[in-house]
């Protein structure tokens, strides 16, 4: 099961430049393993207009 709220959090995060907790790098799509939540945060990110940084 895919939480929206993850979802959400992670693509502000990528589109924000924010930095990935485990990496202490910026957060980039292909940081995320699970392909239900790549897919996810893609889905959100085209769904909301945003544009990567």
């Amino acid at each position: 099961m895919i939480n929206e709220v993850v979802v959400r959090i992670i693509a502000e995060r990528i589109t924000n430049g924010g930095i990935n907790p485990k990496t202490r790098e910026v957060f980039k799509i292909d940081d995320i393993k699970h392909s239900g939540y790549n897919t996810a945060i893609k889905n959100y990110i085209i769904e909301h207009g945003q544009a990567i940084r």
